[in-house]
């Protein structure tokens, strides 16, 4: 199930919930149908690896899990508060993202 995404691939957000809780980090990807997201240097999982060619190095690797969306916030480039975003069409059509605290537009 597809929902309204309001946030886009190099956002800076901040974790509500979880282990990293308060953490901000920057987006590296978005999956909009299952509605997670891979935020740098959060929800990081330990992966063991085995070296696959002759001379590579095997061992722990830690990389980015994905955060489901509803625990993510924006954070607002110019006031730098968490908040909430709305959309706006402007008169030549063109639609803009909208800090709910400060007013200013995102993008």
């Amino acid at each position: 199930m597809e929902t309204k995404n309001r946030l886009k691939k190099g956002d800076i957000v901040i974790l509500l919930s979880g282990n990293d809780r308060g953490k901000k980090g920057k987006i590296l990807s978005i999956d909009k149908r299952k509605n997670f997201v891979i935020v740098e240097g959060i929800n990081l999982a330990k992966k063991h690896v085995r070296p696959r060619k002759q001379g590579e190095q095997g061992g722990i690797i830690e990389k980015e899990a994905p955060i489901h969306i509803s625990n993510l916030k924006l954070v607002c480039p110019k006031c730098g508060n968490p908040t909430r975003v709305q959309k706006s069409i402007l008169d030549n059509k063109k639609k803009v993202r909208i800090c709910n605290k400060c007013g200013e537009f995102i993008d």
